[in-house]
């Protein structure tokens, strides 16, 4: 057996209407589909999957995702060019988006924000691999992220 990629990721928010609106206009994907009074479909464009990102509505009264629980970090997507991730960051602020800023993280170079309910995402450059850090893991040695907090033992 063997995995071919990810399929899609569903995200619990609390207004449809808003999230669609997020995800078609700030973000950039289109909708695939509904349930009604449930869940939005969005896929990126030009992907013909039946869905990359899905939106199920838990209500208003849901509480807020918190830093310390387990479960989903965040859902990232990437972008052609540093320039395409530059844009999306002077998007993300003109439309008033909670940022929590931007990394390089050797392999790629990422801009990190919240969607309004506080879900977590990224937009994301992935280097050529021949620009990656040689000789080591490629991670390793990155500082914390801008929205991580510090770590007792950690440098």
């Amino acid at each position: 057996m063997a995995l071919k990629k990810l399929g899609h990721v569903v995200l619990k928010v609390r207004d449809l209407v808003q999230a669609e609106r997020f995800y078609t206009e700030v973000v950039g994907l289109r909708v695939t589909g509904r349930l009604p009074t449930r869940m939005v479909f969005f896929s990126v464009p030009g992907n013909e999957d039946s869905h990359d990102l899905a939106v199920w509505k838990v209500g208003a009264d849901a509480a807020p995702p918190e830093p310390n629980q387990v479960g989903l970090f965040h859902v990232a997507w990437q972008v052609e060019r540093p320039e395409d991730l530059e844009a999306f960051y002077r998007r993300l602020e003109a439309e008033g988006v909670k940022l929590h800023g931007t990394m390089d993280h050797g392999t790629n170079l990422s801009v990190y924000f919240e969607d309004p309910d506080g879900n977590m995402l990224e937009f994301t450059y992935e280097r050529p691999r021949e620009a990656w850090p040689a000789g080591r893991n490629p991670f390793a040695g990155r500082e914390r992220l801008p929205f991580e907090p510090a770590r007792e033992g950690r440098r």
